[in-house]
């Protein structure tokens, strides 16, 4: 394992937290229907952004819809460090499944999802894959999710052979159940003869563009203000409780500035972002991670709180000072 890898897994794991967080947030402090707003915007825009050009990539396009949905699902989740099956019966016909532990919803954190806020994300993508694609025969079936205790999240895509009505482009069938899994029988590409540093760099890459989306839409629900109160309690509540395991895979030791500095460094650059350490700050040129995203500028801030909340557990005497600039960010510990 190298430091490289390591940092990747970091960002990965914080970036994955947040994602978890954030709607727990909603959920507790605004209610189940602002979180389902949040999931489905969050995916939708995901999807109109990813999916083509992600179907393209993959060299699926040339597929049978159904089985083409089915296979982009497995493919890009897995590369994300997802755990997924596929399972396809036909060329109309073909499975997906998420076995636990879920991803997004990780841990414990399951426990406080309610169901609808899960299909939030069904409706967002699984369900306009068929519009996107131009096939209005195209649906996806539900058979099981792991917020009601089902043993994985999946369904099948299935082309009804006839035009279908929006409301149909996502169904529950939860008495129907998903063929078994043969792993011999599965798809493989490239990339399972990757290293393990180029893996974990893929995952990172996947978790972040979940905030690239996160921002966003969060501005869009709920404007400037509020929008920024929810992701900065958020960002800042997954700072304090992350801390320990980002410390540990940085290789973080003692409790100055200094070593609060060189965490903050590792972490920025497992993101792709140039960074120098000056003493007991970090300048960074750019945010790569916000590249095109105005929604950064708006709410840097409530993202800023992550730093500042793992801040307080690396050392509460120390505070951190934060500016954004036209040409980067620049942090002072002290």
């Amino acid at each position: 394992m190298t430091a490289e890898t390591d940092g990747y897994k970091a960002v990965s794991k914080l970036y994955n937290a947040l994602m978890t967080g954030l709607v727990l947030t909603l959920v507790s402090q605004k209610s189940a229907d602002a979180a389902w707003q949040f999931v489905f915007g969050h995916f939708r825009r995901q999807h109109l952004e990813k999916f083509k050009v992600g179907l393209k990539k993959l060299g699926l396009d040339g597929l049978p819809d159904a089985v083409a949905c089915a296979q982009y699902h497995y493919f890009s989740n897995a590369l994300g460090g997802v755990k997924t099956e596929y399972m396809p019966e036909s060329d109309a016909k073909a499975w997906v499944r998420y076995p636990p532990p879920r991803w997004i919803w990780q841990g414990a954190a399951i426990c406080g999802i309610p169901r609808e806020v899960n299909e939030a994300m069904l409706h967002g993508w699984h369900g306009h894959n068929g519009v996107s694609l131009g096939n209005p025969r195209l649906g996806f079936v539900c058979t099981g999710q792991t917020v009601n205790g089902d043993p994985g999240l999946e369904g099948y895509y299935f082309d009804y052979g006839r035009e279908i009505a929006p409301e149909e482009r996502v169904r529950f069938a939860p008495d129907e159940h998903a063929p078994r899994f043969d792993p011999a029988k599965a798809p493989t590409l490239d990339s399972a003869s990757w290293p393990a540093e180029r893996l974990a760099k893929v995952e990172r890459s996947y978790a972040m563009e979940y905030v690239r989306s996160m921002l966003p839409t969060m501005l869009e629900l709920f404007g400037a203000a509020e929008a920024g109160a929810l992701v900065g309690r958020a960002a800042r509540l997954i700072g304090l409780q992350f801390y320990d395991e980002m410390a540990v895979l940085t290789g973080t030791a003692g409790d100055d500035a200094a070593a609060f500095a060189s965490l903050l460094a590792t972490l920025a650059r497992a993101q792709g972002e140039h960074v120098e350490v000056t003493g007991d700050g970090i300048v960074q040129k750019g945010w790569r991670l916000m590249d095109g995203i105005a929604a950064g500028e708006t709410l840097f801030a409530a993202w800023n709180a992550l730093w500042e909340g793992a801040l307080a557990v690396h050392n509460r005497a120390l505070q951190l000072h934060s500016e954004r600039r036209p040409d980067g960010i620049v942090w002072r510990i002290g």
